[in-house]
C-alpha cells in the first residue's frame, strides 16, 4: 500500500503560498518558458470579480518572465512497486452499475430545480454572453458539483434537525455550477480546445474575446450572488477557489516538460485546478446546515480527497482509454508537457522517458513511445494505488455522518470513481 498523507495537507492557506507569480530580472528564460508563463498569467488575470460591486478586472496578459519556486515537501510517501435546457432528468436515465443516476437519484428533484434556475441566474442583459453561456450549459454534464452540494446539505441537515434545504443551500449549488462552467470556458481558451462534451467550445463558435468575456461575466455573476448570501465564511471559502484556479494554471504552465516535478507538486496543482471547488462545495453545504466546525471540516476533507482521486483517475484514463472514449487523443496531457501521476511514477523507473519528454517529442513516433513506456514500466499501476489511497481517506471522512441514503450516495461517488479504472 502506498502511504500518502493527503488528509494532513495544507494547500497554501496559512502555512505557505506557493502561487505568487514573482518576476525575476536575473532569471533566464527561453521562448517556450516565457510563452507558457504568459499563458498562466493570462488565466490568473481573468475572471476575478470584485465581490462588492461585481466589477470584472478584464484581461491582462502579463508579458514578464516568472520564476517557479520549489515548494517545500508536504507529502510523506513510501514508494512501492506496482502491485439550462436541455434539462437532464437523471431519474429517467438508463441505470448501470454505480451509474451517476443511481448516486444522484435521491437529489434528482433538487437537480431539476437547479437546471431550471440556471437560466435566470445567469441573466439576459447581454444576448451574446448569454448565448455563449447557454452553449456550455446545454452541452450536458451530470452536474456533479451541485449534486454534491445537495447530498452533503441533506446529510448534514439531518444532523442539524432541518426538515428542508434552505435557500442558501440551493443558491450555493447554483453558484458552484456557474463557477465551474466559467472555469471550463477559460480552460478551453487556454488549451485551445475545439470540443467540449461533444459540442463546439464557446471560443470556437464566438471567438476568444467573447469566450474570455463570457467566463468573466459568469465569474462576476456568481460572485454577486455569493456576496448576497451574507455569510463571510462561505464568501471567503468560495472566493479562494477563484484564486486557486489561477494558481493551478500558473503551476501547470510553469512546469511543462519539467521531468523534475515532484508528486506533491502534481497533487497541489490538482487541488488548485480540480479539488478546491469540490472541497468548497461540500464544506459550504455543511456550513449552511449549521453543523459544528468539526463536521464541516470533515466535509471539506471529503471534497478535497474526492476531487484529488477523480483527477488521478482522469489522468490514468488519459493513457488507458481510446481517443473515442476520451473525446480527445490519448496521452494529450503528456503531448502538451503536462506531466501527471502515471508519468511521474514512470520517470522514476525509466531514464529514457526523460530524454523523450525533454526533447518535447521532436522526433516522429516519440509521443507513442513515451505512452508505451508509461504503460509498461508500472506508472499506471502505481497511479491506481495512489487513487485508491486518496479514495480511502474520502470514505473515512464520511464517518462523521449518520447512516442515510445521502451518505450512501457520497460513498458510492468514491467507489464509482475507482470503478472507472478497474
Amino acid at each position: 500500500m502506498m502511504s500518502v498523507a493527503c488528509h494532513n495537507l495544507e494547500f497554501g492557506r496559512t502555512r505557505v503560498d506557493f502561487v505568487s507569480c514573482g518576476c525575476s530580472s536575473n532569471a533566464s528564460f527561453d521562448r517556450v518558458s516565457l510563452r507558457n508563463c504568459a499563458k498562466g498569467c493570462l488565466r490568473m488575470s481573468i475572471g476575478l470579480a470584485n465581490l462588492g460591486d461585481c466589477s470584472v478586472t478584464g484581461v491582462t496578459l502579463v508579458g514578464a518572465a516568472c520564476f517557479r519556486p520549489r515548494p517545500q515537501r508536504l507529502f510523506s510517501m513510501v514508494r512501492v512497486e506496482a502491485g439550462p435546457p436541455p434539462v437532464v432528468d437523471l431519474r429517467n436515465e438508463t441505470k448501470g452499475l454505480s451509474s451517476m443516476s443511481d448516486m444522484f437519484e435521491v437529489v434528482a428533484d433538487d437537480l431539476l430545480t437547479l437546471n431550471k434556475n440556471l437560466q435566470s441566474i445567469v441573466g439576459s442583459e447581454n444576448p451574446v454572453l448569454m448565448s455563449a453561456a447557454e452553449q456550455i450549459f446545454g452541452a450536458g454534464g451530470k452536474r456533479m458539483r451541485p449534486a454534491l452540494v445537495f447530498l452533503v446539505s441533506r446529510a448534514t441537515a439531518e444532523i442539524a434537525g432541518l426538515k428542508e434545504l434552505t435557500k442558501e443551500h440551493r443558491r450555493l449549488a447554483e453558484i458552484i455550477e456557474m463557477i465551474h462552467t466559467a472555469s471550463l470556458i477559460h480552460d478551453d481558451v487556454l488549451d485551445e480546445s475545439d470540443m467540449r462534451r461533444g459540442k463546439e467550445t464557446v471560443h470556437q463558435l464566438y471567438g476568444t474575446r467573447v469566450a474570455v468575456l463570457a467566463g468573466d461575466f459568469m465569474f462576476a455573476q456568481s460572485s454577486w450572488y455569493l456576496a448576497n448570501l451574507e455569510n463571510l465564511e462561505v464568501i471567503k471559502l468560495i472566493s479562494q477557489v477563484i484564486k486557486d484556479f489561477a494558481s493551478g494554471e500558473i503551476k501547470q504552465a510553469s512546469s511543462l516538460f519539467d521531468c523534475d516535478v515532484h508528486l506533491d507538486e502534481y497533487l497541489i496543482k490538482s487541488y488548485y485546478k480540480t479539488a478546491s471547488l469540490i472541497a468548497a462545495s461540500t464544506k459550504g453545504a455543511a456550513i449552511f446546515s449549521g453543523v459544528d466546525s468539526n463536521i464541516s471540516e470533515q466535509m471539506y476533507q471529503y471534497g478535497k480527497n474526492l476531487g484529488l482521486s477523480f483527477q488521478v483517475v482522469d489522468d490514468i484514463l488519459d493513457f488507458t482509454q481510446s481517443a473515442e472514449q476520451l473525446g480527445k487523443p490519448a496521452g494529450s496531457d503528456l503531448a502538451k508537457g503536462n506531466l501527471t501521476a502515471p508519468v511521474i511514477f514512470a520517470l522514476e523507473k525509466e531514464t529514457k522517458l526523460r530524454d523523450i519528454i525533454e526533447s518535447e517529442f521532436s522526433e516522429a513516433g516519440s509521443l507513442e513511445e513515451a505512452i508505451d513506456i508509461v504503460k509498461n514500466c508500472g506508472g499506471i499501476d502505481r497511479a491506481r494505488e495512489l487513487a485508491r489511497e486518496i479514495a480511502d481517506q474520502a470514505i473515512h471522512n464520511l464517518n462523521c455522518l449518520p447512516q442515510s441514503s445521502f451518505r450512501q450516495s457520497l460513498e458510492q461517488m468514491v467507489n464509482y470513481n475507482l470503478e472507472r479504472i478497474q
